[in-house]
């Protein structure tokens, strides 16, 4: 059983939009430029960018920089809320830590 080492890590997300991202987006950028409060269901792919570890005498937490490298977006209500119940899914099992419904250590 291989445990994790929890680090404290700033976390960022980088700006950059590769093509394949912004093929996705763009039959949604109209709506998304209309509607200012809008919110859009998605899959996304995240990538390690960049690690900022600091040195012993900096009063900085260490940081790592991720990039969205892939990403669908639903298009429609119904997959919309797919993944919504998929999201809620996802986040009762990173939460259920010590509970019924703990993952074993080779999921986890």
């Amino acid at each position: 059983m291989t445990e994790l080492r929890r680090i404290d890590a700033d976390v960022k997300v980088d700006s950059k939009v590769l093509a394949d991202v912004a093929e996705a987006l763009e039959p949604h950028a109209s709506a998304m430029f209309k509607n200012r409060h809008g919110r859009w269901m998605a899959v996304v792919e995240l990538a390690h960018v960049e690690r900022t570890e600091p040195g012993p005498e900096e009063d900085k937490a260490p940081a790592v920089k991720v990039r969205i490298v892939g990403a669908e977006i639903a298009a429609d209500e119904l997959a919309a809320g797919r993944l919504r119940s998929l999201q809620r899914d996802m986040y009762e099992r990173r939460t259920s830590g010590g509970t019924l419904f703990q993952p074993d250590a080779q999921t986890a």
